[in-house]
């Protein structure tokens, strides 16, 4: 369409509405507040619209796209994808790493795995998993100091990333009465995978999931001294638009992915 076409397509709409929906100014154009409203109950039934062509196509199943966070995507997710994939051989997997909250009004994502509180505005969030951690470390360095007999032992070790609130968290519920105040350096390591590497090669002691690294436990190149799990109230979500919770790609994994993960939310 020429830009003359859209312009007149926008004054009708705006006509039939009965209000402005666009704000016009020397750089271009935005929402009104009615254009907002408006923008996001339409794209709803856009996309329910759209959905409904596409199974009826039966082309809403070709691609599922995630949007994932690194660790449950390369310590959770990849490992036990194949079984979704062997179940529904006609849906094409691609994976996005991301620790942002995908904008699903623009980018091209169905679904997405993230960490929270499970409130985001437009979003349908289901909980995988409850955000539990635990001290870890290689048995070579638990070997330096004799073994760990009480939570203050760990301040006798290098702390990686000393200033994750997961370590207070930790100490409180442990009811230590030494304050925790390792003086370590206070690097950060970001993901969890990056942070457990650094805690496999012996640097320090890392506060990971143990939901995420039960194959390192399993093999002994982990160790985890204390049974206490941390729970900070936040989970591991899975989130997509309100509006595409019918698409049956996305109910299918859904439902697979609740599946999977039932072990953690019942313990």
């Amino acid at each position: 369409m020429t830009q003359a076409a859209v312009s007149y397509q926008v004054k009708v709409l705006e006509e039939r509405v009965g209000a402005s929906l666009f704000e016009r100014h020397a750089r271009g154009v935005g929402l009104t507040p009615v254009g907002e409203k408006f923008y996001h109950r339409v794209s709803a039934s856009l996309d329910i619209l759209a959905d409904a062509f596409d199974n009826a196509q039966g082309a809403g199943s070709k691609k599922l796209s995630i949007s994932v966070i690194p660790t449950f995507a390369t310590n959770f997710l990849a490992q036990r994808l194949a079984g979704f994939q062997s179940a529904n051989p006609e849906i094409v997997l691609r994976l996005e790493l991301s620790e942002a909250l995908m904008d699903f009004s623009t980018g091209d994502c169905d679904v997405a795995v993230r960490g929270g509180r499970g409130k985001w505005d437009g979003l349908q969030s289901e909980l995988l998993m409850p955000t539990r951690f635990t001290p870890m470390l290689a048995p070579s360095l638990l070997e330096t100091v004799g073994g760990l007999k009480r939570p203050e032992d760990l301040m006798k070790l290098p702390i990686l990333s000393r200033g994750d609130p997961w370590w207070v968290n930790w100490f409180s519920l442990a009811g230590s009465e030494q304050e925790f105040s390792p003086t370590t350096p206070p690097q950060t390591f970001g993901p969890q995978v990056i942070e457990a590497g650094a805690a496999i090669a012996g640097q320090g002691v890392a506060m990971l999931t143990p939901a995420f690294f039960q194959n390192e436990l399993n093999s002994g190149v982990l160790v985890q001294p204390f049974d206490l799990l941390g729970d900070d109230g936040s989970g591991y979500w899975l989130v997509y638009p309100e509006s595409r919770r019918n698409a049956l790609k996305i109910k299918r994994f859904r439902n697979w992915l609740t599946r999977e993960t039932a072990e953690f939310r019942a313990e």
